[in-house]
């Protein structure tokens, strides 16, 4: 598992840059992996809306986060109201 960074946000890049002017608009795609030891197309083939999947994780364990297919972080998912969130605890 992947050790906390401390908490410092970088310098989100200023739409004045003209480095980054062109790309702020690009669509990429976030995904997170999630393994499920032993998991099978069974258990797939039986979801159901509001099916409860164990991840046999445990709780606050980090998670590999994925920009278009490049690990750019670690972070664990968190309850905010009615909403399932991640907080990034490590950037690349």
């Amino acid at each position: 598992m992947p050790q906390t960074a401390p908490a410092q946000a970088p310098e989100a890049p200023s739409p004045e840059n003209e480095a980054w002017a062109e790309a702020l608009w690009l669509p990429c795609q976030l995904s997170f992996e999630l393994p499920i030891p032993g998991f099978t197309i069974g258990d797939l083939l039986r979801l159901q809306v509001e099916s409860v999947v164990d991840t046999q994780r445990a709780e606050g364990t980090d998670i590999e986060v994925q920009l278009n297919g490049q690990t750019i972080g670690w972070a664990e998912f968190e309850v905010v109201g009615e909403h399932l969130a991640f907080r990034f605890t490590e950037l690349e």
